[in-house]
């Protein structure tokens, strides 16, 4: 049975390889799970543009962008993908292609910030916009704070 065929409800989850993107797969994980879902990951990337056009310095290839999302798939799950995951990488802008896949999703996943943007931020560009935009729910996942107290 491939991915098309599956019938089981989609969770859409942002990847770009940070540490909160691979929270965002590992709750995305867990919500499959409860509802019997399949993961769709996906990894956007844009070429970079300068004043006068596309930017003509080295750019990582599509293939490269994909290695990014393999190896951050591989990592969170130590190999072992859940059952019907499928992993897209799409060039485009990360909130567009995000909400466009996740149009007739269970959910969207995402993490409160990437690779860009400042620190410090409670959310990123990319989440706040899906966040505002989806129309499915959204999950912005956060990192623990390394502050927080444990209550008993």
């Amino acid at each position: 049975m491939t991915e098309t065929e599956d019938p089981r409800p989609r969770i859409v989850v942002g990847v770009d390889g940070s540490q909160h993107s691979k929270l965002a797969l590992t709750w995305a994980a867990r919500l499959a799970s409860a509802e019997d879902a399949r993961i769709e990951a996906i990894f956007t990337w844009e070429m970079p543009t300068t004043a006068y056009g596309y930017y003509g310095g080295d750019y990582p290839t599509a293939s490269e962008m994909e290695k990014v999302l393999i190896d951050t798939v591989d990592e969170v799950f130590d190999g072992q993908c859940p059952d019907g995951m499928q992993l897209r990488a799409v060039q485009g802008g990360a909130a567009a292609t995000l909400l466009d896949a996740s149009r007739d999703a269970l959910m969207l996943v995402v993490g409160s910030r990437g690779h860009g943007g400042f620190m410090g931020l409670l959310l990123g560009s990319v989440s706040a916009k899906v966040a505002e935009h989806a129309t499915c729910p959204v999950l912005v996942v956060h990192e623990p704070s390394h502050d927080a107290k444990t209550t008993t």
